[in-house]
């Protein structure tokens, strides 16, 4: 097992540094049964998945709206935490990997029957996404939630994973309005 990953950064107009994503060492991989990040560490407590972290955090914060304590809006929001997990990471996993990460880390082309696959997975999503968002401005009905962040999170890369977008209007609209938000623009402006 090597110490590192490394893999050429895209948006490193300078040269082709590598940068370390994860450091494999005896305790990350005691810490985290599947050997990937992310993982929260926070006072002795544990926490891997990344939808798991997000309302373990929102929690720890008083008043906050993004993951609201009503029974009906957790529900709301943890459905659709589950359907972007279910559903929608699948088409997005595979577009990203074939079109992006593979030559990202000089591993050959993209597949063309994965291509497809992943397309078709992706289109099923989108659709569902594009037609529920027809007559809201957020996915949940509390306003911004984690569901919204943890769904446009994936669509961060969508022009070199060749995510098909296209014919999406109300998804188009409802990811503008995520990356308009003055949080997403710091995050994305740190890993810039």
């Amino acid at each position: 097992m090597t110490d590192a990953i490394t893999i050429q950064n895209p948006r490193n107009r300078g040269g082709s540094t590598g940068h370390v994503l994860a450091k494999r060492s005896v305790t990350f991989t005691e810490i985290r049964t599947n050997h990937r990040v992310p993982v929260l560490e926070h006072d002795g407590f544990v926490l891997w998945e990344s939808y798991a972290i997000m309302q373990y955090l929102a929690d720890m914060v008083a008043d906050q709206t993004i993951y609201p304590i009503s029974p009906r809006s957790r529900a709301d929001i943890n459905r659709w935490l589950f359907w972007c997990g279910q559903y929608f990471m699948p088409g997005v996993a595979i577009l990203n990997w074939e079109n992006s990460i593979k030559k990202m880390i000089g591993i050959g082309p993209a597949d063309p029957l994965e291509v497809a696959r992943g397309e078709s997975l992706f289109l099923d999503a989108a659709k569902i996404l594009d037609e529920h968002l027809g007559d809201r401005e957020w996915i949940c009905d509390t306003g911004l939630s984690l569901a919204d962040l943890a769904i446009a999170a994936p669509l961060a890369d969508q022009h070199s994973a060749k995510l098909p977008m296209e014919g999406r209007p109300n998804l188009q609209r409802w990811l503008k309005q995520v990356q308009a938000l003055d949080s997403w623009k710091k995050t994305q402006a740190d890993v810039q």
